[in-house]
């Protein structure tokens, strides 16, 4: 006699990067078991390519393309619906930094916000413009954008700029070569280039705000939880 066939539900969810609704389903143990592996293991790279492995076999979205803040909202989202919405972490604090309390977190509290200062469109004459586009998760080597790593910077840029608008003249990405593109970006002053890096520095990201207590000096303070890796034991 076979044994018989579970059914999955599914579940919806809008994409912040689109304002697009998808459906997807919770992952299974087969999918959780890649994901303790990674974790046991403790290996950045393993984590990463379990958590876009789980994501795409839940929605069938070439992971890859997504920004990394949808990613990591998904994830949370797939995380909630699979193994529950509550999550208790271990989190340092600030005071002593060195003692951790632990916290309770409900995942459904946890959004993708954007900073206000935050803009794609970037001006760097008054007729010459530039029109950003976000990381994908294929270029989440670049994340984290270090100023003193002039060479990640400059790889970020170009991976990112989807316009550059001259007047009425509109180049797209596609139809810039890339010598001509190291050649603009060279061309940038100082205060240009600042506006551009504010660009990545003020994306959507994953952020929640928690209150913890010291265990050892009863200070209470605020600790800012960004990026997925925050909200994984």
């Amino acid at each position: 006699m076979a044994l018989p066939k579970l059914n999955t539900p599914t579940h919806r969810l809008v994409l912040p990067s689109t304002n697009e609704e998808i459906k997807f389903r919770p992952f299974l143990v087969k999918e959780q078991k890649l994901l303790l592996m990674a974790q046991q293991n403790d290996n950045e790279k393993e984590l990463i390519d379990s958590v876009l492995q789980i994501i795409k076999n839940c929605t069938g979205l070439e992971v890859l393309n997504l920004p990394v803040f949808d990613v990591e909202y998904l994830f949370l989202k797939i995380r909630a619906k699979s193994v529950g919405d509550i999550v208790e972490l271990h989190v340092k604090c600030p005071d002593d930094e060195e003692t951790y309390d632990n916290v309770t977190i409900d995942l459904n509290d946890v959004e993708v916000q954007i900073d206000d200062s935050h803009k794609n469109i970037i001006d760097i004459t008054d007729d010459i413009k530039m029109i950003m586009k976000y990381p994908k998760m294929s270029d989440i080597q670049f994340n984290e954008i270090d100023e003193n790593d002039i060479s990640k910077v400059f790889e970020m840029l170009k991976k990112c700029i989807s316009q550059v608008h001259n007047g009425n003249e509109v180049i797209n990405s596609i139809d810039m070569k890339p010598k001509e593109i190291s050649d603009f970006i060279d061309s940038l002053n100082t205060n240009q280039f600042e506006n551009v890096i504010a660009f990545f520095n003020t994306m959507p990201k994953i952020r929640h705000v928690v209150e913890v207590t010291n265990p050892k000096t009863k200070v209470k303070s605020e600790v800012l939880l960004e990026g997925l890796q925050s909200f994984l034991e």
